[in-house]
């Protein structure tokens, strides 16, 4: 039976600028080599689709606008076979946008309108919670009145709850959550939180032990990029290398990583194996361009594992 995984966080549509470089402050560029789309997109959204394409059965909890973008997003989660029982539209705002610019060499800077998203409230994810899902997966795009009672009804329940911990919140309330089965940050969300950037394995460790002081949690995964992930259970810490790719667009690698973690670990219960499998994804990800355009689905991934010869 397939495990179901109730993704309570952000959807928008990402305006995607493939540049050549970036302009300095007061600078007009005209850009005649790179091109501009309209992709959906949003950490939730990114995560929501990489669980179902993955073998998941995830329900969303999300905010719409009352837009031609809110209906594209709806429609898409709806194609792709996504719950959205738990998704209602509002009147209040536009539904969210992110500008993202992305370099050539696959960098992204990423500025987020919340717009709907700022709507979603508590009882939104408490209404959520009747799905009785197998894990709960959170992200910081949303208010914290709506993370806090997405966490406070998963644990009531005995759900794992798993959260990525992007767009960094320094002064999130963290000791009003209950504990985490995983709470993973990035590099730079890691500096923001612990002051310290994790540019070695001695220094993420470090940063992980600060997180473990911060945020009660079984698991600290945090994502290093091509570098992999360390995984730290308040006691050894282990690295999960990174498989290499080329990397063509950074954007939702880290979003569809810790989806394919909570999903593989709630199938398995193996934090390393779960850690590997998300790291496949994440490789698979970063060598495509867009957002929900580059998630694999099971087939892909197993072609990809295939043909790397990776053991998961």
């Amino acid at each position: 039976m397939k495990k179901r995984i109730l993704v309570v966080s952000s959807a928008n549509m990402d305006f995607v600028m493939n540049v050549s470089c970036l302009p300095e402050a007061g600078e007009t560029l005209l850009e005649e080599t790179g091109n501009y789309s309209f992709i959906p997109g949003g950490k939730g959204g990114n995560s929501a689709i990489a669980v179902q394409r993955l073998g998941g059965d995830c329900v969303f909890c999300a905010k719409l606008g009352r837009d031609h973008s809110g209906s594209v997003l709806r429609q898409l989660y709806q194609n792709e076979s996504i719950n959205v029982t738990y998704m209602h539209s509002t009147p209040d705002a536009p539904t969210g946008l992110a500008a993202i610019s992305v370099e050539e060499n696959g960098d992204n800077r990423i500025t987020v309108f919340p717009g709907a998203n700022d709507c979603l409230t508590a009882d939104d994810a408490e209404e959520a919670l009747l799905c009785y899902p197998d894990a709960v997966l959170l992200h910081f795009e949303i208010p914290n009145e709506a993370i806090l009672s997405a966490a406070k009804y998963a644990a009531k329940q005995g759900a794992p709850i798993f959260i990525d911990a992007g767009p960094a919140k320094p002064d999130f309330p963290f000791d009003q959550l209950p504990e985490l089965e995983v709470f993973s940050p990035n590099e730079q969300e890691t500096e923001a939180y612990t002051g310290i950037y994790p540019a070695t394995a001695d220094l993420a460790l470090k940063a992980a032990i600060r997180l473990e002081k911060m945020v009660k949690a079984k698991y600290y995964v945090i994502k290093l990029g091509d570098r992999g992930a360390l995984v730290y259970d308040k006691t050894y810490y282990k690295i999960a290398d990174a498989y290499m790719t080329k990397v063509v667009d950074t954007t939702a690698a880290g979003d569809g990583f810790t989806a394919a973690l909570a999903l593989e670990y709630v199938r398995t219960g193996n934090i390393m194996h779960a850690c590997r499998y998300a790291n496949a994804v994440g490789a698979m990800i970063v060598g495509k361009s867009g957002a929900s355009t580059s998630i694999p689905n099971e087939a892909q991934l197993a072609r990809f594992v295939e043909m790397r010869e990776i053991k998961l």
